[in-house]
């Protein structure tokens, strides 16, 4: 049974871990080991969550399979009235292909439309296959950006939106 968990800075370790276990086997044939390492530690470090959670109003949700912890995502408002930002949504290798990352975007679609979402959109590396997923899921390319993370990396992406 697929249950939501809302999340608070208590569960950063829970993410974490997801994190680990997720973020490799997603992006190993896309970035450079380096580059993986790089962004888990901007992006996923103690420091990092927390500020997202409490200074940056991220909004972050866990799934999980009976009361195991199987993906997570997180979102957020935008400066742009009616626009909502997901900024992450990763489920664990093993449930992919089983429609669980449906519900789990689903979810996000449900919550940021009862905060006042009209368009829900995202950001997806070029070359990533979830590409087709959110494309499946009504999403589609509204523009492309490339990102200068620091160290010298850069994330391409594609910014995709789905009217909700």
């Amino acid at each position: 049974m697929y249950r939501i968990k809302s999340t608070t800075v208590a569960d950063i370790p829970v993410i974490q871990d997801l994190t680990e276990k997720i973020w490799r086997p997603t992006y190993q044939s896309i970035l450079t080991p380096e580059q993986v390492d790089y962004m888990i530690n901007q992006m996923y470090s103690t420091e990092a969550l927390t500020k997202q959670i409490t200074e940056q109003g991220h909004r972050f949700i866990i799934l999980q399979d009976d009361k195991k912890p199987i993906g997570f995502a997180s979102y957020s408002a935008t400066d742009t009235p009616g626009v909502y930002k997901l900024h992450k949504i990763y489920l664990h290798p093993s449930y992919q292909g089983k429609g669980v990352g449906r519900f789990l975007l689903d979810t996000v679609a449900r919550q940021t439309k009862a905060l006042g979402a009209q368009i829900l959109e995202l950001d997806v590396n070029r070359l990533n296959k979830a590409r087709y997923f959110y494309e499946k899921q009504g999403f589609s390319v509204y523009g492309e950006k490339n990102t200068d993370i620091g160290n010298g990396f850069l994330m391409e992406d594609f910014v995709m939106r789905k009217q909700l």
